[in-house]
């Protein structure tokens, strides 16, 4: 496996074990306060994780390569 696959599965793999531990942390939150206000938050960073690393949003910026 080349050195850019193997940091791809690794970005991939922290990224999933971020959004589990946040996922976590939002039932620990709504156990404890049953804020929405500290959901919303936790919310939003989970939805900036997803769209930033599974939807690729961040290639709209990059020059094309040909």
């Amino acid at each position: 496996m080349d050195a850019e696959k193997k940091s791809a599965l690794r970005q991939g793999n922290i990224v999933i074990v971020l959004l589990a531990i946040l996922t976590l942390v939002e039932f620990f939150i709504a156990l404890q306060f049953g804020t929405a206000v500290f959901l919303f938050i936790v919310a939003l960073i989970k939805a900036a994780l997803v769209v930033q690393y599974f939807m690729h949003v961040y290639r709209l910026w990059r020059e094309e390569s040909h």
